[in-house]
């Protein structure tokens, strides 16, 4: 039988989520990488992950907003949507995202799995409906996958699956105001940094795109 409820509360004490991580900015996973982990999540049947990883990289959302996510957000018709808009709780502005198609399957079977309904959080572990997954939960899953694909789990993070799409994005075509409006960004100051690009790079890009 397969499972949505992987990785979830456990009893015993809690240690820090980040304990013995490195603190800092967290490289984004590569296109190899991402297929691999989706592969893994398919083999063992982890519909919810799956859709939680699938829905991580297509939103580019903070790991905040991800677990924050409700059924009416993505699906409000019983099915999931093509593009959704969510307004970020860090800065309280709304950013839309493109929700894939292999990113909607995923989703339409999660929501079927789970039966789930409309009101409800998206993304729930074993303390119920009415609760969604806690960031720490969310940072214990991602750890999961990565270590799953021969990954150091202690290099990478939540706001890996963030910066992944974003990465490729700008790679692709070095539209930086295009990442920065995906990322939800007020200044374009912070999508440099957050993608770590040389500041003449990002200065002689966006001088290329007009507002």
């Amino acid at each position: 039988m397969q499972s949505f409820k992987d990785g979830d509360d456990k009893t015993g004490p809690r240690n820090a989520w980040n304990k013995a991580k490195l603190i800092g900015p967290t490289p984004p996973l590569q296109p190899k990488h991402v297929w691999a982990i989706r592969t893994r999540l398919q083999l063992d049947r982890r519909i919810r992950d799956l859709a939680l990883f699938n829905l991580a990289i297509d939103s580019k959302l903070r790991g905040c907003d991800v677990v924050s996510l409700t059924v009416d957000d993505v699906a409000p018709h019983g099915y999931a949507l093509e593009r959704a808009t969510v307004r970020q709780r860090k800065t309280g502005r709304p950013v839309k995202f493109e929700i894939t198609e292999q990113t909607r399957q995923a989703i339409d079977e999660y929501l079927e799995a789970a039966r789930k309904r409309p009101g409800e959080f998206l993304f729930t572990g074993r303390r119920g409906k009415d609760r969604n997954l806690t960031t720490r939960q969310y940072a214990r899953l991602v750890s999961q996958w990565i270590a799953s694909v021969g990954l150091d789990a202690s290099l990478f993070g939540t706001h890996s699956l963030r910066r992944t799409k974003a990465t490729l994005i700008y790679r692709r075509t070095g539209n930086l105001r295009a990442v920065q409006l995906l990322l939800g960004h007020t200044k374009i100051e912070s999508t440099v940094r957050y993608l770590g690009i040389e500041v003449d790079d990002a200065l002689a890009i966006a001088e290329q795109v007009d507002v």
